[in-house]
């Protein structure tokens, strides 16, 4: 079927070639080096040309597998959101096509699955990769280079000129996270997808989902039904909660699927475990009452680290969540846990380390649970304690960079923030952006380093605007620092082409904190008169 698919569209570009010669278009020069492309690629050569984006456009595949095929219909209908042209896939006869873009997986391409190569010609574009993941990196380049608005004045048509050139790119980690905090205040299975379509944008690949905390209990547990029933029944300010079913769940990883990003669930444990133990008694260690919480105080929980039906719970829970979530971390939370003994707390981890490993998860923790006696296959999320990091170092694990004086997206931008606190540090958008992943933590080899997440906790937020606030524009600097190179990643540049996301972010209605360090690109629609793409 491959071999006959590509016999068609040879056939297409040698009919469209053959055509005969219309009226040049004379394009504007162009240079595709300057384009406002976040992540910065990590090769860029241009020619001066345009490829003219109209109706006249096809796109076509090297093979009509169901993964490849998904991604042209991604890319069909993000051109048709944003200009109202109609790209056909695959179209058999040439009547209509006089250009096309050519979505091509090729065996022996780069060995990096999420790289790939845009080359952008008069009449052509070619995306090559290795695997439609990176054929979907690319795609958010190319969508990053089509104009927000058609020239008119070329043709009797409109237009979208794409500057023509050649992208070589690949990340520089393959692992570039968010994590969004749903359990102090709970986001709808919406929310979350929305956040999904603005993180791949930006080709960010792991959302990381805080689903539990002394607030609430956010995902359906069917053997252990109160968690839902009554840890998730409130939230930070005394409102309703709410949490996710498994099927919502299912949807959500889903959706991250066809995004090309792998969602993490975090179940939050010894400590932030208060709604638990509201719902299911036996499980608290530190003998005070109990009760629903909805305050910010963290620390005051734990459960109890030497009963072995806390672990029959535990089981059944990583049990249960395992099982749909196709991906290959399991993240335990394991922070913060104050009224945990250290020896309580050591226990704790490594048995729980042994149940996510017997349901085929990989073990993430924040950095405590580096003091413990875990394996050199599980991970540390460096937040806080360098002390820590080079503990894991130690155990030969590896680090996600997550410090919380540069990637916390809840912390306030300065003082005059709407939302958010600031007890690790004010984080205004430059200091988002200049620090290096690389060398940030001393002692830690760049070997250690599995890449850069933005956690966004939520005791501050309680709907979408709220979360848009703080994650927009900082995320999109920490998507450059974990997939560009550090010889691409430089602030005075970086600052342009932020300031020209703003129409996108329009577009997409993104309730974006404007920054005064940033010069903002003017968008001429307003929120009800564009159409999201």
């Amino acid at each position: 079927m491959k071999k006959a698919l590509l016999f068609s569209f040879l056939i297409i570009v040698l009919a469209i070639q053959c055509k005969p010669a219309k009226s040049e278009i004379q394009f504007p020069e162009t240079d595709l080096s300057s384009a406002d492309l976040i992540p910065m690629p990590l090769q860029i050569a241009s020619d001066g040309d345009a490829f003219g984006l109209d109706q006249f456009t096809g796109i076509y595949t090297s093979s009509n597998d169901e993964p490849l095929a998904a991604v042209a219909e991604f890319l069909s209908e993000k051109i048709r959101s944003k200009t109202g042209l109609i790209t056909p896939i695959n179209k058999e006869d040439k009547e209509g096509v006089e250009r096309y873009i050519y979505l091509s997986v090729e065996e022996d391409f780069e060995a990096n699955k999420e790289a790939y190569e845009l080359v952008m010609n008069r009449d052509s574009i070619i995306l090559s990769a290795s695997d439609p993941e990176g054929i979907f990196r690319g795609v958010q380049s190319l969508r990053q280079l089509i104009p927000e608005e058609a020239n008119d004045t070329l043709a009797d048509r409109s237009i979208w000129p794409i500057p023509t050139g050649k992208i070589s790119d690949e990340p520089n980690f393959g692992f570039r996270g968010s994590m969004l905090d749903v359990a102090r205040h709970f986001f709808s299975v919406e929310d979350v997808k929305k956040y999904i379509d603005l993180l791949a944008y930006y080709k960010i690949n792991i959302l990381h989902l805080h689903l539990t905390d002394d607030q609430g209990w956010r995902i359906e547990i069917k053997s252990w039904p109160k968690l839902t029933e009554i840890g998730g029944s409130t939230e930070v300010g005394g409102e309703a909660g709410g949490f996710f079913t498994q099927n919502d769940y299912k949807d959500i990883v889903a959706y991250a699927a066809k995004h090309y990003m792998t969602v993490i669930p975090e179940i939050d444990m010894p400590g932030h475990t208060n709604a638990a133990s509201v719902s299911y008694p036996f499980l608290d260690g530190t003998g005070k009452p109990l009760a629903l919480y909805e305050g910010m105080r963290v620390g005051f929980s734990s459960f109890d680290t030497r009963k072995d039906t806390v672990y029959a719970f535990i089981d059944d829970v990583v049990r249960e969540i395992s099982a749909i979530t196709p991906g290959p971390y399991f993240h335990i939370g394991g922070d913060e846990s104050h009224s945990t003994s250290k020896n309580d707390y050591i226990y704790f981890v490594n048995r729980v380390e042994k149940i996510v490993q017997k349901y085929g998860k990989r073990m993430i923790g924040w950095d405590e649970i580096a003091q413990a006696d875990v394996d050199s296959t599980s991970i540390a999320q460096f937040w806080a304690s360098e002390d820590h990091t080079k503990m894991a170092v130690e155990k030969g694990m590896q680090v996600i960079m997550s410090p919380a004086k540069k990637t916390y997206l809840d912390m306030e931008y300065d003082t005059l923030s709407k939302h958010g606190l600031h007890w690790a540090a004010y984080i205004p958008v430059d200091t988002a952006y200049v620090w290096s992943p690389e060398s940030y933590t001393e002692g830690l080899p760049l070997e250690n380093i599995l890449g850069v997440e933005a956690p966004l906790w939520s005791e501050t937020i309680s709907d979408l605007g709220e979360l848009e606030y703080l994650a927009f524009p900082r995320v999109i600097g920490h998507s450059e620092l974990s997939w560009s190179s550090p010889e691409n990643r430089d602030w005075e540049k970086y600052k342009v082409r932020l300031a020209n996301q703003a129409p996108f972010l329009d577009r997409m209605n993104v309730q974006f904190y404007r920054s005064h360090r940033i010069d903002w690109k003017e968008n001429k629609y307003t929120y009800k008169e564009i159409e999201k793409d």
